[in-house]
């Protein structure tokens, strides 16, 4: 598998390949620092994956995803951006990225939204998706959690147990259950029958 890293910033190109260089099922990273290195890069390597900074200096990172999927490549796109505008998170959706990140967000989160984006689904850091439902009263109570409190809290929400959470999330089973507990503490609730009622008032409001 290859993944391409497209940042004007030599250090977040090393970090993120030192994050990445630790899985196993990646065989080749490769790095880009403009549009023009990283459309030639995609099309020499078609990489499966290619993280993408929004702002390239005074170049526009999705133009980089526009401009690939007019050439129907197969390759799959993250944004990884420090950018909470609205507007920008609108855009890449239109686009039709498979992930949205911020750049604050921790390696294991990195780790995770480049394998769920490699499944086949699309990953949206929590972080834009309470931005995102900021005129709905009902998100509240998310504010209490942690970003990775919210993910658990989603999946509690689809019925899940806490080893099918575990195996989602690539956490263990005891750090499930920690969140868990801490989730029942910040809400009031009592029992995890709870919490999954509300998740799931949430997921179909």
């Amino acid at each position: 598998m290859k993944i391409l890293i497209v940042d004007d910033h030599p250090l977040v190109r090393r970090g993120l390949s030192a994050i990445l260089s630790f899985e196993e099922d990646i065989d080749i990273i490769l790095e880009a620092s403009s549009r023009e290195e990283a459309e030639m890069v995609i099309e020499r390597e078609e990489p499966t994956l290619a993280i993408i900074d929004l702002y390239l200096g005074k170049e526009y990172g999705l133009d980089i995803v526009i401009s690939s999927k007019k050439r129907e490549v197969k390759t799959k796109f993250i944004i990884l951006t420090s950018s909470l505008k609205k507007e920008d998170f609108i855009r890449c959706k239109e686009v039709g990225v498979e992930g949205y990140i911020l750049k604050e967000a921790f390696a294991e989160d990195i780790l995770y939204a480049v394998h769920l984006v490699l499944r086949g689904k699309q990953f949206i850091d929590p972080e834009i998706v309470k931005y995102e439902i900021t005129n709905n009263h009902k998100n509240t109570y998310l504010d209490e959690l942690t970003p990775r409190e919210q993910d658990v809290f989603m999946e509690l929400g689809k019925g899940l147990s806490n080893c099918e959470i575990a195996e989602k999330l690539f956490i263990s089973e005891h750090t499930v259950k920690k969140h868990v507990s801490n989730i029942l503490s910040k809400l009031g609730l009592e029992h995890r029958t709870q919490v999954a009622l509300l998740a799931n008032e949430f997921i179909n409001m």
